[in-house]
């Protein structure tokens, strides 16, 4: 096997990696509300939206193309081939240092607790690399602001009005039913409508990753067109992503979830159920006609303007300036990452460039991983009470150790469900 199918295997194997972190972070995204109101178990709501967004990933790959062809330039559009003049091992280290800025954000921020966007990540570091490696000029600036930066101005400000209108008239609808089957029925339609957010997350977000991987099909040569010149998603490229993704939901998100679930709004069952059908519309909309929106966004918005649309409820501001914060921040944060791993990987020779970078994501994984286990969120205390004064991981675990701290000094090195 020569040098650059070793490189796209392992961009193949590190994209999919991407995927599985796009899995976990993105859960809390559609089940954060079921999990918070109680309308599904923790272990429960994170299966039923690995199933949901497995099944979501053969719908469409129009996200996909969008990824593969209006954010970076590393092929010819008019014969669906790399650059001429261009090794296709450089194209190939673009793509591999772009994905791991993007896995070095979503593991920093799920060990922060903080919801933010797979998709930015992933486009910013894919940024960051191409500069590095092709120059400013093979980035397609126009389609980053239409297909990124706008929508990631609109979609949450869009969502929240939604919800918000949303959850003022369920509220007004249902002022005069009480009773246990008023709290059921809502608690059906939050299932529902999570469901249907989940099936938008494998529709939307797992074909991001089929676009990098489509990326580095073009920059190896190996990759199929139409008979426009646009490249083709193979089918095993669909199917291996939508695994990928349905297994990462499955670990369950647990930080992001309590930070979604149980840090921004006080959620009841009514603005539950608004929070996911306004963002199941939008995603879903949106999917269909190619925008690579994030989930993230859209999610957060939503149960922001549930805050809103509900009079009396509390709204932590605090939380919600934060996760501003870091949304900011995350494009320019991974292709910062995404720069400095293809330059890196340019002062080692051959092989040793990729493997290197390679090593390096392992490690810093692992370090992340590792700090995560010193206060770990599970299922058994995603939902404790918020502390507006102790990050949320730090609060979790306090009031689980507080109620019963016999066992949690007993158990202390094998607590919890991995994340």
């Amino acid at each position: 096997m020569n040098t650059e199918l070793i490189v796209l295997a392992l961009v193949i194997i590190t994209a999919l990696g991407f995927d599985f972190t796009n899995g976990f972070h993105d859960t809390g995204n559609a089940m954060a509300t079921s999990i918070a109101t109680g309308a599904l178990k923790p272990k429960v709501a994170v299966g039923l939206a690995a199933v949901l967004n497995l099944v979501g990933a053969f719908l469409s790959t129009e996200v996909a193309l969008s990824v593969a062809t209006k954010i970076v330039k590393i092929y010819d559009a008019k014969t669906g081939h790399a650059l001429k003049g261009v090794d296709p091992s450089v194209l190939l280290t673009i793509v591999f240092a772009g994905l791991i800025g993007a896995i070095l954000w979503n593991v920093l921020t799920w060990l922060l607790g903080l919801p933010s966007s797979s998709s930015h990540a992933l486009f910013g570091g894919l940024i960051g690399a191409t500069i590095a490696g092709l120059g400013v000029g093979k980035v397609l600036w126009s389609g980053v602001l239409k297909s990124v930066v706008i929508p990631a101005v609109v979609s949450p400000i869009v969502a929240a009005i939604v919800a918000a209108t949303g959850t003022w008239l369920v509220y007004a609808i249902t002022a005069r039913v009480t009773g246990s089957a008023r709290e059921r029925g809502f608690r059906i339609g939050q299932i529902g409508s999570a469901s249907l957010v989940s099936l938008a997350h494998g529709t939307g977000d797992a074909q991001k990753t089929m676009g990098v991987i489509t990326l580095a099909l073009v920059a190896a040569n190996h990759a199929t067109t139409d008979e426009h010149g646009a490249p083709v998603v193979p089918f095993w490229v669909v199917a291996a992503c939508a695994i990928a993704i349905a297994l990462g939901t499955y670990s369950g998100g647990w930080r992001v979830i309590r930070t979604l679930g149980k840090g921004l709004v006080e959620i009841e069952s009514p603005q539950g159920m608004a929070a996911e059908a306004s963002a199941a519309a939008i995603i879903l909309s949106s999917s269909y006609g190619g925008m690579a929106l994030s989930t993230t966004h859209v999610a957060t918005g939503s149960i922001l303007g549930t805050g809103i649309g509900k009079k009396g409820a509390e709204v932590r501001w605090g939380v919600a300036g934060r996760m501003a914060a870091a949304w900011i921040v995350t494009l320019p944060a991974a292709a910062v990452v995404g720069w400095l791993c293809f330059q890196i990987a340019r002062l080692v020779p051959g092989l040793g460039g990729p493997i290197t970078i390679f090593v390096l994501l392992l490690a810093a994984c692992g370090w992340m991983w590792l700090r995560a286990r010193k206060h770990n969120v599970s299922p058994d205390n995603v939902n404790a009470e918020w502390d507006e004064e102790l990050p949320s991981v730090n609060a979790a675990q306090t009031t689980t150790e507080a109620a019963a701290p016999e066992k949690a000094t007993v158990g202390a090195g094998t607590k919890g469900s991995a994340e």
